[in-house]
């Protein structure tokens, strides 16, 4: 598309919106525009969703004190999103997506094993905003007397996925287009939310939860991680790819950070006060984290929230449909990229079926999806953040496009360590709230931490190993690796087509 020149400073509403037709080639300099500051808007559209204020019923729900839970969040979310921007330096350095410049580290076709992983964490988060979307709808219809039962629920889930859909397939430049409207809207009327329900606070209530232990802080402090950065660092240089070769990469770090963290540090505050102030609501959002919101609110605003609440959780659903299908294409699936976020919409709407009308433990399968997939996602943010701090030059992309070039085809190295480092997380997690994540949570009992019913079980210390042991593991094993490759002479143009196999 000859218009993509602004696509990371707002689009001018003079440009006719078109398919996007670039996947997982690189920009060309001509189209490389913008400023740092403009990834602002897809990063705080993403995260201002009122599912921050839920998430102070799930880091209480770990058991520890309103302060606690307040430090807890602000650490987790800060330093989960520092790690998506210093993730986002990768995009200006390669101009690609995130898991194509992922092959630098884990060789062409190697590479494909996180890019599989990435994808499924897209889709999974996917599946988990529209759920959200369509069950906040339905609660809101119910208490309007508009219709209840699956009948709304199917309706509301059809236009969601639409929507959501559309986006993907459309690609970057209606992304943009409605991140900034999605920011202005929602941002407004989450603000005349938390005045209308101010009056649920009682701050002695608040106050009156008792103190965690520390191994209840620290789980809380992995989940608010996963939760939110640990969810986007895997697609954090999809966006960033669109900016000048030139462009700071502190202000790339500093702005991707700035976006995604500040909405969700602010409503953390709140969430933490409403769901400390009643147990009741609390639980309910467990349930319903989104609905449940909606059941305080007075009748009038009923039909505002809804549009806050839906518009808030498609802004994020939009951009990780358009990174799973990029996450598809890099795991070897030869299609247009606007064919692989459609594939990934239907799965989509398949699985957003399963926990509107089939599931009635959202909290506990969410908090197991997350842990589950964070450790081997935590374990590839640190050799990708190792392999990137090394580097002295930029990516040579003919090379990422080359199974004979510099990156090698299936290196050993990090795909083992990201095995072990995978086996080391899972056996320091555990999913109690889904069966079939019983399996988890082996290495508890050997290592003197009081076995899956101990006071470390719930503590999701396995994320937080896989990501260190990633990192450091690079460092001390990759800097050979790295040098070799950055003195060879530049490889001549390639494209997606020079991929062998």
């Amino acid at each position: 598309m000859k218009s993509r020149g602004s696509r990371t400073g707002g689009v001018s509403g003079r440009q006719r919106l078109q398919v996007e037709t670039h996947g997982l080639d690189v920009i060309g300099d001509a189209e490389r525009k913008g400023t740092p500051r403009t990834l602002f808007w897809p990063w705080f559209g993403a995260n201002v969703s009122v599912l921050g204020l839920s998430y102070g019923a799930f880091a209480l729900g770990f058991g520890i004190s309103f302060w606690q839970a307040l430090v807890a969040g602000w650490l987790g979310i800060v330093l989960s999103f520092l790690l998506c921007g210093l993730t986002a330096t990768a995009g200006k350095r390669g101009s690609a997506p995130t898991m194509v410049l992922s092959r630098a580290a884990y060789g062409v076709r190697g590479n494909r094993v996180p890019s599989a992983i990435s994808w499924v964490l897209t889709v999974g988060w996917e599946i988990v905003l529209v759920s959200l979307a369509t069950m906040a709808t339905a609660t809101v219809f119910d208490r309007l007397g508009w219709g209840d039962g699956s009948g709304t629920k199917v309706v509301a889930l059809v236009l969601i996925s639409v929507v959501t859909v559309v986006g993907g397939v459309m690609g970057f430049d209606l992304i943009m287009r409605l991140q900034t409207v999605i920011t202005v809207v929602t941002g407004v009327l989450t603000v005349v939310y938390i005045a209308l329900v101010a009056d649920h606070i009682h701050w002695h209530t608040v106050s009156a939860v008792p103190a965690g232990s520390t191994q209840e802080f620290i789980g809380a402090l992995v989940f608010m991680m996963t939760g939110f950065g640990l969810g986007w660092v895997n697609t954090a240089a999809d966006y960033s790819r669109y900016l000048p070769r030139s462009t700071a990469g502190r202000g790339v770090i500093g702005w991707t950070t700035f976006g995604g963290s500040v909405a969700p540090v602010l409503l953390l505050v709140f969430g933490l006060l409403l769901a400390g102030s009643s147990d009741d609501l609390s639980k309910a959002i467990g349930l319903d984290p989104i609905g449940a919101l909606a059941t305080i609110l007075p009748q009038w605003f009923l039909v505002p929230f809804a549009v806050v609440a839906v518009l808030g959780l498609v802004g994020g659903a939009v951009l990780d449909i358009y990174s799973s299908g990029l996450a598809l294409l890099a795991a070897g699936l030869r299609v247009p990229r606007h064919v692989a976020a459609l594939v990934d919409g239907i799965l989509m709407v398949a699985g957003s079926v399963y926990i509107v009308f089939f599931t009635d433990n959202f909290l506990g399968q969410f908090i197991g999806f997350l842990t589950t997939l964070g450790v081997p996602v935590a374990a590839w943010c640190g050799i990708m953040l190792a392999d990137l701090a090394m580097r002295r030059r930029d990516y040579d992309e003919a090379d990422l496009f080359r199974a004979g070039g510099r990156y090698g085809d299936v290196p050993l190295r990090p795909l083992l360590l990201t095995l072990v480092a995978s086996w080391l997380g899972w056996g320091l997690v555990t999913n109690a709230a889904a069966s079939w994540l019983e399996w988890q949570g082996y290495l508890l009992g050997p290592l003197g931490l009081g076995g899956k019913s101990g006071p470390w079980a719930y503590a999701n210390l396995g994320v937080l190993a896989a990501l260190v042991l990633g990192f450091l593991g690079t460092l001390a094993l990759g800097s050979g690796r790295i040098r070799a490759q950055e003195l060879r002479a530049p490889s001549p143009e390639a494209t997606e087509e020079a991929l062998t196999g």
